[in-house]
């Protein structure tokens, strides 16, 4: 917190010292023009008043031989003047010599020598009352700018301070977050399930947000980009929990049944052959489970951390798809299976993930359809894009539960789970495969009528002069 002061201090103080000096400088030309137009009025008015003076006094003047000394006024600014005084030589004196300055300010006068037949006579004119009531006024001015001034110091500094508590809140929102974070108690590994689903990111201070007036723009604008990052932190941090949450329960299952029949043969197993067989079976099948949940989470986490490298190479998509049919017939008997493939329609791509992805989606028609249904699998050329459809008549999935079905862990029937041995993961892959080959998964279901996935994937260019040759 104090830092944060020091530095919203030091903020303050430069912004405060760049406005006083900057008014200083305002006030500054504001009296110096001040000083100019007067001089200049005085100056004028006394120029007319003196050449006026001039004509009248002119016949009876006394007239002196010697040439003054004063200043003559420049020839451009000399036919601005009355013809009278234009060539006449000017000068300042005062007749209170040792007075105070106030005295010399009063006894001031404007003295004009004006040729006469080669010879001069002077004309004075006072102007020391009013240059004494101007610099009276100038100093009540110049005390208010003062006094302003000083008033700005402290006015000026708390306004700054107002308009950058912003800034404060924003920088303590998040020492908050962190402080937040690394407050986390300790779990034991047995309390890891039943925990992990009580921390949240309201706990965590993964909720809180920025607060900016609507008539601070700037700082709206960055408050607005902050807390866009922390709602993709938030978002971020609640699927990473919800990952480890429902990968716990996943193996947690697993375990608990090996666990509960190993208990099994250190009571009975070893002078019971039948439970015996059953407990080695049922081990055998939950860490076949467990490694494939294993290897599935090992999958999406190279995925996520961009560790995995695709190797692209062009192949006929028919191809590949009737592999997948032909492997898939030798080891389910009880479906019904059909292919329709294009001839020559490449893709570039890794073949073993795109094989992957179609087994993916043939695999969840086999366990999501009864016996004996036919499961279709076609492929066809669409424009620049080559179409892998597999279509089933399965149970399929209703409308709530459609736009989750690649959310990882996602489950539209627990008990239908269980019973088929998914994980959960397998469309969550399919689509990240897909996506990695700048693809797309369109997914068409009706609740006991079946289910269609069409997976779109770019044509290969061997592909396109394939069909411009065959044209």
């Amino acid at each position: 917190m104090s830092d944060n002061k020091k530095v919203n201090s030091s903020i303050v103080f430069r912004l405060n010292s760049w406005h006083i000096s900057r008014l200083f400088l305002q006030f500054l030309w504001i009296n110096t023009v001040v000083t100019l137009l007067f001089s200049g009025a005085l100056l004028y008015h006394a120029e007319y008043k003196m050449a006026g003076e001039a004509w009248k006094s002119a016949p009876t003047a006394d007239l002196s031989p010697s040439t003054p000394r004063g200043i003559k006024v420049p020839y451009f600014f000399n036919k601005l003047l009355p013809e009278t005084t234009q060539n006449a030589v000017r000068t300042f004196y005062t007749d209170m010599r040792y007075g105070s300055f106030w005295d010399k300010v009063r006894g001031l006068k404007y003295v004009m020598w004006i040729p006469k037949d080669g010879l001069y006579f002077s004309i004075e004119y006072n102007t020391g009352e009013i240059l004494g009531i101007f610099l009276n006024l100038f100093i009540v001015l110049v005390v208010l700018e003062l006094l302003y001034l000083f008033s700005s110091i402290g006015k000026g500094a708390r306004a700054m301070r107002r308009a950058l508590l912003p800034i404060e809140v924003l920088t303590e929102t998040t020492r908050s977050i962190n402080q937040a974070q690394g407050q986390k108690p300790s779990l034991q590994l047995r309390d890891l399930t039943g925990a992990i689903d009580n921390i949240n990111a309201t706990r965590l201070g993964l909720d809180k947000r920025i607060s900016v007036s609507s008539d601070q723009k700037e700082l709206k604008e960055l408050a607005k980009a902050i807390n866009g990052m922390l709602d993709r932190i938030n978002e971020a941090y609640r699927s990473q929990i919800r990952f480890v949450s429902d990968a716990s329960h996943e193996l947690r299952t697993p375990i608990a049944v090996i666990q509960g029949y190993a208990n099994l043969l250190d009571r009975w197993g070893k002078n019971d052959e039948k439970a015996l067989e059953e407990s080695i079976e049922a081990i055998k099948s939950e860490a076949e489970n467990m490694k494939n949940l294993v290897e599935q989470l090992l999958f999406l986490a190279r995925g996520d951390n961009d560790s995995m490298q695709l190797n692209i190479e062009s192949f006929d998509i028919g191809a590949l798809v009737s592999e997948v049919i032909r492997e898939t017939v030798m080891i389910d008997p009880d479906h019904k299976f059909s292919s329709e493939t294009e001839p020559d329609i490449f893709i570039d791509g890794d073949v073993q993930l795109v094989k992957q992805a179609i087994r993916i989606f043939v695999d969840n028609s086999i366990k999501y359809s009864p016996s004996g249904e036919d499961i279709k699998v076609t492929t066809r050329s669409d424009g620049n894009y080559a179409k892998i459809t597999v279509q089933d008549n399965g149970i399929g999935i209703s409308g709530e539960n459609l736009p989750n079905v690649f959310d990882r862990f996602f489950r539209s029937d627990d008990s239908r789970t269980r019973k088929t041995g998914g994980t959960g993961l397998g469309f969550a892959i399919a689509k990240w495969i897909v996506d990695r080959h700048g693809g797309t998964v369109e997914i068409l279901s009706r609740k006991d009528l079946g289910t269609r996935v069409t997976v779109s994937l770019v044509k290969s260019s061997e592909s396109n002069a394939q069909k411009s040759e065959s044209v």
